[in-house]
């Protein structure tokens, strides 16, 4: 029997949760529409007169099958370079998560679809070139990178087909060979590491809960329950043969994001448009906040700000997560909103759009003094994956 480290109940200040779509409404619901645990500091001032040094951003496009360099610097936003990627030259490989090596030297991309597993593969960044690839589980979704450069880990979705418990990958990046396939639960997505890389978190969509890692013995450690009024912290790994039943996840997780100093997990909470922050070292509920709709993807800048996607809300949020306080809400040129990075200067949040049918994708600028967006550039449809890669004096 799993021991329960903690249990916290506490009324969402959000009414219900709206009429279903039936059985599996989260998982319909998630494909049509397709810091600090202390106060934030005050933003930084807008910068009045634009970037003073070019940022180089990657992104993925999912239904294009191509990655895409983004310079924005004084001359606004544009596409340096791009190039497919994929094994399937008739077939969509589908793009989905990037990760760039701490040393800036390389950067990975999860490929979804293969025949049948997918794929993760490595690059040397700025040539764009091919170094290896590896394949993995069935559509591997969101990629992160130990803050060594030794691993990624890739959330191994699983989007067809039964809902079936799936696994997160541990990749030695190195010779690019899978060490680790850790079983999870259904539907693993949300890839992050805390920023000493000993822990690993995602979360499960169609199981309403968070999965911490051990990453010294690539091992699951604790997992949280995330439903409203069912929260629990529990030790050990989940039991995959007595997993919840899909058609009650009120939640639909998709990211867990690990604040600064790592003692705070913040997780969206796709369906219930909420964001519910957990404590580390109790392993309990610290607080639950009402969101976008659609919240999606998360990230935290340094001095401690939330940032959040609202995928079905066709805008960007940012918070004070210590207090819940939405600071501003950026609205997007177009719908569908996927991932977002943080320059590390904290001046910028990169936003990636999916866009809708022929849509092209846009990745879209937000001054984080401002708060408005600054300025957008369209790419590939289904802008999805987006990591940030370097600053350098400016080409202007």
């Amino acid at each position: 029997m799993k021991k329960a480290i903690g249990i916290s109940h506490r009324k969402s200040d959000r009414g219900g949760f709206g009429p279903l779509l039936g059985p599996f409404a989260p998982f319909l619901l998630l494909f049509l529409a397709l810091g600090v645990g202390g106060r934030a500091q005050t933003p930084p001032a807008a910068a009045a007169d634009g970037p003073k040094q070019d940022y180089l951003v990657y992104v993925v496009c999912e239904s294009a099958d191509k990655i895409v360099l983004i310079r924005f610097g004084p001359g606004g936003a544009r596409i340096e370079s791009q190039m497919r990627t994929g094994l399937m030259p008739m077939d969509i490989n589908g793009p989905h998560g990037i990760a760039v090596s701490p040393d800036k030297q390389y950067f990975y991309v999860s490929e979804g679809h293969g025949r049948p597993e997918g794929s993760v593969w490595k690059y040397r960044a700025g040539t764009d070139t091919v170094i290896k690839y590896t394949s993995l589980g069935l559509f591997p979704a969101t990629t992160d990178i130990t803050p060594d450069g030794n691993f990624i880990y890739v959330a191994n979705a699983n989007f067809h087909g039964d809902m079936v418990p799936s696994s997160i990958s541990v990749v030695a990046t190195d010779q690019m060979i899978e060490v680790k396939r850790i079983p999870t639960c259904t539907m693993p997505h949300g890839s992050r590491l805390n920023h000493e890389g000993t822990k690993h978190y995602s979360v499960c969509m169609m199981d309403d809960m968070l999965v911490e890692i051990d990453t010294r013995k690539f091992a699951v450690d604790r997992y949280f329950m995330l439903a409203q009024g069912k929260e629990m912290g529990m030790s050990g790994a989940p039991d995959l043969h007595a997993m919840p039943d899909h058609k009650s996840a009120t939640c639909t997780p998709t990211w867990a994001q690990p604040s600064n100093d790592g003692s705070i997990i913040y997780v969206a909470c796709n369906q219930s448009n909420e964001i519910v922050a957990i404590k580390t070292d109790t392993w309990t509920l610290a607080r639950r906040f009402p969101a976008g709709t659609g919240v999606y993807n998360l990230a935290m800048t340094r001095d401690g700000r939330l940032i959040a996607t609202n995928k079905r809300g066709q805008s960007v949020s940012i918070f004070d997560p210590a207090t819940g306080r939405e600071l501003a809400r950026v609205p997007t040129q177009r719908k569908v909103v996927h991932g977002a990075v943080v320059t590390p200067d904290d001046l910028y949040a990169f936003v990636s759009v999916e866009g809708v049918g022929s849509e092209p994708g846009t990745v879209e600028v937000i001054d984080l003094g401002s708060l408005k967006t600054v300025a957008t550039v369209d790419v590939g449809p289904q802008a999805a994956g987006i990591d940030f890669w370097k600053m350098e004096p400016s080409k202007q």
